[in-house]
């Protein structure tokens, strides 16, 4: 660092001394200050990856800010905010402080081998030594140099420890900061997929009340009115409105008791994941090949979570891929050290071409998987074919 440190200071010094003079020759400056920009965000970059992996500081690295709107003022923006990035400048600081420290550390090496050389000066035959700086000593007193380099060997071993300190300090803040940071946006983004998902499965259910089961109620009551009517007048005809209200009355059963499946499979909770999956298998219109394989039971939500992107899956393999058989496969995976993740895939043979529009299926599947920590890719080019996958933290 302090030959390298030192090297690369100087030459960044240069090109912000060259850009700023060059700023209004055609805005030449402005490109070279730009490229300087980038050459700063690599190199503390390039800091917290060395001091990481140097003293085992578990630090993320760090990451270029996206532009969040389009257009040239979107990316003005997008390179003002890294400009201000405060992890970046954090590690630029750090690596001007190592450059300084490093070329102090290589002058007390360079003096303590002077030091030893010199305190071999009785074995010669000059009267006197040149120790550092100018200065003549007898060769009498030359072996006591090798004081000084003890001294200089102190100096330098003290500059390790002391790089090791502020180093530390410095990147680890911000690897905390940096922690803390991601754990708030995930927490958020979690909100807010529990926000949209329950706004979603509000909006499904109020549509399958209004467009199903409360017209067939209407229905039935109508159709019993009817009958009230005519049951002195016309037995017969009463009797059958009767069976056809009795008939109405059966499918509203059965409507409403899909709606509450949608809402949540009480057989999740009884028997688990798989037996639920196997219920879902069953009551596809096209065959499922289901391949589960898990070592127990696991929390609520993660199940939950799984069991119904795997059950949207299938009914748009079912509805809309025109698919003609489907594959689902479930595996416990270890994607973080200690952490298990209930890992999930859907695949089918269909015309592919699925997306995730507002307030549809998939959006509320995606919700739901956001809300619970985890995540989900959807791969459905057009001509098929069509997976979903989902990954999602659990607790066995």
């Amino acid at each position: 660092m302090g030959t390298v440190g030192t090297v690369t200071i100087g030459l960044i010094s240069a090109a912000i001394s060259a850009g700023l003079g060059m700023i209004f020759l055609l805005g030449i400056g402005l490109l070279v200050l730009l490229g300087v920009l980038y050459a700063l965000f690599g190199l503390a970059w390039f800091e917290i990856e060395r001091i990481a992996y140097l003293y085992h500081v578990p630090a993320h690295s760090l990451t270029w800010r996206p532009r969040l709107q389009p257009g040239f003022v979107g990316y003005l923006k997008s390179l003002w905010s890294n400009l201000a990035h405060g992890r970046m400048w954090a590690a630029l600081g750090n690596f001007l402080l190592a450059s300084i420290l490093g070329a102090v550390m290589l002058g007390a090496i360079q003096a303590m081998v002077h030091f030893i050389v010199v305190s071999f000066g009785p074995l010669t035959d000059a009267e006197s030594v040149s120790i550092p700086f100018g200065i003549q000593v007898s060769s009498a007193q030359a072996p006591w140099m090798l004081l000084l380099a003890l001294v200089c060997a102190a100096i330098a071993v003290g500059l390790m420890f002391l790089h090791r300190t502020i180093s530390t300090a410095i990147i680890g803040a911000t690897a905390r900061e940096s922690h803390l940071n991601e754990q708030v946006r995930t927490t958020t983004v979690q909100r807010e997929g529990a926000m949209r998902a329950a706004e979603v499965e509000r909006t499904r259910i109020e549509r399958d009340l209004h467009d199903g089961v409360q017209p067939r109620l209407v229905s039935v009551g109508m159709t019993l009115g009817l009958a009230k009517q005519q049951i002195d007048d016309d037995p017969e005809q009463a009797k059958s409105l009767v069976d056809e209200a009795h008939t109405s009355t059966k499918t509203a059963i059965t409507e409403l008791r899909q709606l509450t499946r949608g809402i949540y499979a009480s057989v999740l909770d009884d028997r688990g994941l798989d037996a639920a999956l196997s219920a879902v298998a069953g009551r596809s219109h096209i065959p499922v090949n289901l391949d589960v394989r898990l070592p127990g039971r696991y929390d609520r939500t993660s199940e939950a979570a799984v069991y119904f992107a795997i059950a949207e899956g299938l009914t748009n393999a079912a509805k809309h891929s025109r698919a003609s058989e489907a594959r689902v496969t479930v595996r416990q995976r270890d994607e973080e050290p200690g952490r298990p993740y209930l890992w999930a895939r859907v695949e089918d043979n269909g015309a592919g071409g699925a997306k995730v529009l507002p307030g549809g299926g998939l959006d509320g599947i995606t919700n739901r998987v956001v809300a619970a920590g985890g995540t989900i890719k959807i791969d459905s080019p057009t001509g098929g074919p069509t997976a979903l996958e989902v990954s999602v933290p659990c607790a066995s």
